[in-house]
Order: structure tokens, then sequence, then C-alpha cells
């Protein structure tokens, strides 16, 4: 068995295998005696037909499959001997090789390869700038209060007050309140405090069941909220011009939750909060953890764009091209990538080519124990510990679910990925070592709209 490689301009190769009798011909020896052993053909008894007509009648079939297992076991080896950074996986060139009889004894097969692309970062054209936004004390406040409600007390007021919840039938009426027949006839829940113009808000104001209300959303109400109340979609509710009538069929009501320990306890459990100034204290943190995420995920995707747009090393897109066309995905076909090759997949694959110039900067594979730490730690958050379990049975237990989990991919899957993601993006912050612009909510949002 003999393999050479021919080099087809920058990026793609020409291999070459050569596979002779003697790499096969032992294996394909014991092949035929064990189905001379267990075959049963007319005229003999089984195990008791000759070994040339067991040649005759399955020794084609044989050779093929021993042939083919060298070839791909040799051709990977060989790869891997000769450290070829390679792009996908060697692709058969069928116009070469011809058709393959497999009664002969020697074969030649051609396989095209891609070699990976050599790319040069240019870390200074990066230029991607990384923001941190300030907390503002008045977002604590609303945090507070949003906290408060979601834990307050449920209750279903007699009438309507400002801060409730009504329900009902809404049906379409025209000017002079008349239920338009065929228009819009639904159930709703709206939020009185959502109301923008308090004359409209003010003709909820003290209604019980039973009670008729006529309004018109698009002057009470923002595109948003009318989505959420009538169930559509955005275009849908920037159209909905029309007045409804709406009989009220209940009230509620949520009484905020008193700031005090039961409900430090329950928004931080296990941890010591004593007053409310430690408990603004570890919201605010949790406002800032939030934000640094969505900081981070913006730095992360502007950093991407920027790595792309300066990629300018060759692309070996033909062969590619044919790669993925020879995944058989349905309804993927050669002429379809090339269509869509420069909208849909090219940004994509730079970016793999960008990754695994990373990775000879640092290893940024997540390892199991990585993945077996960072499970460990999820699972001892929500404090899983049995009543009778000392520290050593339930630091064991932990040890052995976390390391069944890590040891299952389709269950740790994105554990790996989110361990990858950043371990890639810490290391572009090492590289980049970006500029830190400090802004409010408000001006983030404005600059990135």
């Amino acid at each position: 068995m003999n393999i050479t490689r021919e080099n087809i301009g920058e990026l793609e190769l020409l291999l070459k295998v050569e596979i002779s009798e003697s790499d096969y011909s032992e294996k394909v020896g014991k092949q035929l005696k064990e189905y001379q052993k267990k075959a049963t053909v007319p005229g003999f008894r089984k195990g008791m037909a000759p070994l040339p007509l067991i040649k005759k009648m399955y020794k084609k079939a044989i050779v093929a499959d021993e042939v083919q297992g060298i070839l791909s076991e040799s051709l990977f080896k060989y790869i891997d001997e000769e450290k070829l950074e390679i792009v996908g996986s060697p692709l058969s060139n069928d116009e070469k090789t011809g058709e393959i009889d497999f009664d002969g004894t020697d074969f030649v097969f051609y396989f095209d390869a891609a070699l990976m692309p050599q790319v040069d970062i240019k870390w200074d054209a990066v230029g991607v700038k990384k923001y941190q936004i300030k907390v503002s004390s008045k977002e604590v406040e609303e945090q507070i209060a949003e906290v408060a409600q979601r834990y307050g007390k449920f209750e279903t007021p007699e009438t309507a007050a400002e801060t409730d919840y009504i329900y009902g039938k809404a049906v379409e009426v025209d000017k002079n309140g008349n239920v338009v027949e065929g228009g819009m006839n639904t159930y709703l829940s709206m939020d009185l405090s959502k109301i923008k113009k308090d004359d409209i808000k003010q003709s909820f104001i003290g209604k019980k069941a039973e009670d008729k209300v006529v309004f018109n959303p698009s002057k009470a109400l923002d595109v948003e909220t009318i989505e959420k109340t009538f169930r559509l979609d955005k275009e849908e509710a920037k159209k909905l011009k029309c007045d409804f009538e709406v009989t009220l069929s209940g009230i509620s009501r949520i009484t905020p939750h008193e700031l005090n320990e039961e409900l430090f306890a329950k928004v931080f459990p296990g941890e010591e909060v004593k007053d409310v100034d430690a408990f603004k204290k570890l919201l605010k943190k949790q406002i800032e953890k939030s934000y640094d995420e969505q900081c981070q995920m913006l730095f992360n995707a502007e950093v991407r764009k920027s790595l792309i747009d300066q990629f300018s090393a060759e692309v070996p897109t033909e062969f590619l091209q044919r790669w993925l066309a020879s995944r058989g995905e349905k309804d993927l076909t050669l002429e379809s990538i090339k269509e869509e090759w420069e909208e849909k997949y090219l940004s994509a694959i730079k970016w793999e080519f960008i990754e695994a110039a990373l990775r000879k900067i640092k290893d940024i594979d997540p390892t199991q124990n990585e993945v077996v730490d960072y499970i460990k730690g999820i699972m001892s958050q929500h404090n899983l510990r049995k009543d009778d379990e000392d520290e050593k049975a339930y630091n064991d237990r932990l040890e052995t679910t976390a390391r069944n989990i890590a040891g299952n991919r389709e269950s740790s899957g994105q554990i790996y990925e989110r361990l990858y993601s950043d371990k890639l993006y810490a290391l572009l912050n090492e590289q980049i070592k970006p500029e830190v612009e400090k802004v409010t909510m408000k001006e983030f949002a404005e600059r990135n709209k």
C-alpha cells in the first residue's frame, strides 16, 4: 500500500492511494474460510461447499469490503502522520479513479483534499471597544419594585384600581358604539398601569364585573402592549386602530411584598441579608452581571465581525462547496450551495478558519474536568443534599453525577459549547485588550440599535 500527494494550487491536494493484493489477501483468505464453514450452497451440505466455489460466489464482495476498510484507515493514518491540516475530509475523485473492478488484484484510488489556510490575525486592526453599563440608583429602585410585585399577595377586588389587571371580552365597535359584524372578538387581560392616557385609564377605575367600557387600544397602549393584550404580531398591532367594547369579567391585584427578611430570603436564598441596604447591594450586583453579559455578547459579535471582515487568506472554495454537498443533508445540493455561497456560507467558513488559528495560540477546548466542575457548581447552587447525607457522601454523589452527565455529549453538549465560547472570547479579550467605555443603559441601547 502506497500513498502519494500532488499539490494542486496553494491549498488543494490530489492524494493517490495504491493498494496491492498483498495488502488484503490474508484477511480475504480468512474471510472466505469463515464463509465456507457457514455457507449453505445447493447440492452441498452446510459447510462442505468447495473453496473455489465459495471464492466464485463471495470473493469479489469480500475484497471490496476489505479494500474499502484499508482505504479509509490508511488515508486518515497518512494525514495524521504527515501532520496535514486538512479542511473537512477527503473527497473521492471519481473522474481520475474511474470504475473499480474488484475482480482485479491491484487498485488505485484518487482523492481530493484541501489544506487549512494560514490565517494572519492583525489584532491592532480589530478596533472594537467594550462597554460597561453603569447601574443607576433608579434602576435598583425599579428592580426592587419589580421583585416586591413578583412576590406580592394576589387578590381579586370587586372594583378596579390604577395598577390592577382587568379581564373580559372585547368586541370591535363602530364610532356609534355598535358591534361591527365580522369584527374582532376576543378575550383579553390588560394591565391598567400600561394605559398611557389618564382619561382612558380613569374610564376603567371603579368598574366591576359585568361593567362595560369602550376604548381605543391605539390611543391607550403602546404597540408592544397591544401585541401582548390582543395576542397579535407586531405588524397587526400597528394596524389596530378600531374601538373596542370591553365587558369586564374579573379583576386581579397584586399587593407588593414588604421589604423584609422574608422577601430577602426568597430573592437570595442562602444569603444573609438583614436590611434593605444589603438587599440593594445584591440587586445591584445582579443587574451589573446581567448588563456585563449583554456587553460581552455585543463585544463578541463585533470582534467576530471585525475578524471576518479582515480575513484575507485564500479559501478552497470549490472543494468546500463539494464537501458541504457530500454530507447528504436534505435539500442541500451543490447548485444551491453555490447560489448561496457568499450570503449564507462564506462568513461561517472564514470564522472556522479563524478559530483554528486561535487554537494555535492557546488551547480553548474544554476538558472533561472543566465540564465536571461546571456541572458540580450548578448542582451545588441548588442545594441537592439529602437530609441524612454527610459532607463526604454529598460530594461523592455530586462528583459521580457530574461525571456521568459530562460523559454523555448529548446531555452535556450545551455545556461544552458554553465553556468553549467563554474560553474563546477570554482569549480574544487577552489579545485585543479592548478600551472600556462606561455608559448608561440608555446610551448603550442608543449606540447599538
